[in-house]
Order: structure tokens, then sequence, then C-alpha cells
């Protein structure tokens, strides 16, 4: 039988496991352990009407933001969808600028303008949670055009989930980029649900890092549950990109423990299917057996709980007593310059 012909393309190496120092496991801790911490908070905000509107929890996904964000320079930029909370305190904005903002309080980081869905902050290279579904994915290879017609060396980091993935405008943006060979990293975050149809019963492909080899688009999948492998495979991403060989697909695989938001009660699985991944899978308890490798003791880990707890009810206390915005701030922002 002939041998099958060798791929004549160029492809990333397959991304290794980062192997991170003790100091770099307990910042990944403490980052994965402070959005959960804070999106469990905003689900009790909600709960109390203190949030109005859609409210996208990141509860499960955690590692996926924390392993790749870790990787960035600051001259790189970040954009997403709606579930865009753990994204915004990667990106060294502070709890109490992204609470205000779900409350909708003029202390809030789009001054209560954007809330849950809508948040967005130039100066920290954040250019947005998106509520139309794969929006964002045109919008972050513009952000890669900027970055390659500027000159400034930095890549976008640009995610979606498994449900924008069948979006058209996410193919005319592959193809552009590839055309334009553009420093974009495309992130699908496939969480296995989109809304609330398991991946497989809505995507024909379902093998998601596939998605752009009809436009030479290289993919990676990427235990998104483990945050050592994220990190690896944000290195080898960056590394592509950044020698100028164009954009590079990761698909995340990982998983929500909440509904699509909190107004979905989650009927299309089953709580032991939930259960299961929690016991099995979840990356921060993943990270905590790390480091107890390394030597850190179950105190040690209560003072970063204790901590990271009274950060989050600061926040919440802040977010819950600030001030509403004026009327008048509803004819700011609405154009860029001033007429």
């Amino acid at each position: 039988m002939a041998e099958p012909p060798a791929p004549n393309r160029e492809r990333p190496a397959e991304p290794q496991p980062y192997k991170a120092s003790k100091d770099e496991l307990l910042d990944f801790y403490k980052q994965m352990l402070m959005i959960r911490r804070f999106e469990e908070k905003a689900g009790q905000l909600y709960g109390l009407g203190l949030i109005g509107g859609f409210c996208h929890l990141y509860i499960g996904q955690e590692a996926v933001a924390v392993g790749l964000q870790s990787a960035l320079s600051d001259k790189d930029s970040v954009i997403t969808g709606y579930r865009d909370h753990g994204h915004m305190l990667l990106c060294g904005i502070p709890p109490r600028d992204v609470m205000a903002e779900l409350t909708g309080r003029q202390a809030g980081i789009s001054k209560g303008k954007g809330g849950s869905m809508h948040m967005f902050s130039v100066e920290h290279k954040f250019y947005g949670g998106h509520g139309i579904v794969g929006a964002q994915v045109s919008l972050g290879t513009g952000l890669g055009f900027s970055h390659k017609y500027k000159g400034d060396g930095g890549v976008c980091l640009a995610y979606f989930g498994d449900g924008a993935s069948n979006q058209g405008q996410v193919y005319e943006s592959f193809n552009m980029a590839e055309l334009w060979k553009l420093p974009v990293i495309y992130v699908i975050e496939n969480n296995q649900y989109a809304m609330g149809t398991s991946v497989n019963r809505s995507s024909a492909e379902d093998q998601l890092y596939r998605r752009g080899e009809s436009f030479r688009i290289p993919g990676i999948q990427v235990d998104g549950m483990d945050v050592l492998a994220c990190r690896g495979a944000a290195e080898e991403a960056l590394a592509w990109v950044r020698a100028g060989k164009g954009p590079i697909i990761l698909e995340m695989k990982t998983y929500r423990y909440r509904g699509h938001s909190m107004s979905d009660p989650a009927k299309y699985r089953s709580r032991e299917e939930v259960q299961a991944v929690r016991d099995k899978s979840d990356p921060i308890e993943h990270c905590k057996k790390l480091l107890e490798v390394e030597g850190v003791t179950e105190a040690d880990l209560k003072v970063i709980e204790q901590e990271i707890r009274r950060q989050v009810n600061d926040a919440a206390d802040f977010a819950e007593t600030a001030p509403e915005p004026d009327a008048a701030e509803l004819y700011t922002d609405v154009l860029v310059e001033t007429y």
C-alpha cells in the first residue's frame, strides 16, 4: 500500500504543559479562585435583583483565561463575548470596577452603561464583552489588523464559544486573517453546550480545532480544565503568530458548571454529569493538588481563600452602595469625538 502523502504545510509543534515555578502556580491558583469567588458573588447579587439584564458566569472555565492571558505581554489585546467578567479581572481591572459595572453604577469600568455583557477598557487593552454571537471574532480580526498596521508587535486574543463557531462572519474573518497573516489567536472556548444544545448535535464537525483547515489556519485542541496545558498552548500559539505565520486556532475543551446565563435552568444535562466533571476535572482542585506537591499546606491555601473572599466582599459592598450614573450620562460616549 502506498504511504499517505506527507502534509506540505508547516504546523506548530504540539504544545507541552507549562513548567511553572511554585510562585507561578500560586499566582494561577489565586487568579482562578478570584474569578470563581467573584462569579459566585455576582450570582448572589443577581438573585437579589442588584444585577439586571443577563448575567453569564464563568464558573468551571477559569483555567482557560488564566492559562492563556498569563502568557500575554502589555502590547497584546483581548476581546471576548458576553461571558467576560473573568477575562476583565485578568486584564488588571480591579474587582470593584467590574462589580460596580455589573450593578450599573457610575464607578463601573464603563460608567455603569455596559453592564455584565458590554464592559470595555481601552486603557487595559480589553476591547469588550460583546452580546452579538460571534461579532467579537470580526472585531478581533480588526484588532489583529491594527497591531500589524501599527507594527507594535501585539497579538489579539479573540475568544468565542462553540455556539459562535457556526456563525458565518467567523469564516469571513478566518479568510481575511490568513490572507493578510494577521496576528490573531482565535480561542474557541468549547464548553460543550453553546446555549443549551450539545456541540455534537449542532456542529457537523465537532472537532472545532479543525475549523480553520480550509483556510490553511492550523488548530490545536487543548485540555481547558488544566491551567498548565492552557499556558503551554498559549506559548506555542504566541510563538507561531509572533513569527509572522498568521493566525492560529486553539480549541479549549472546557465545561461550565452553571447554566448558559442566570436565567437558564440547564435542563438539557443531568446534575450527575455536572457533578462528575466537578469531581474529576475541576481546574482549581487540580491546581491545588499540584501546589500540595510543592509543599503548600492547607493552612496556606486558607489564608489565600480568606484574602480573596475579603476582596470580593469589598467589591460587592462597593457595588451595592456606589451611586448610579447621572441621567446626563445617557448622552456621553455616543461618538468618539466631541461634536
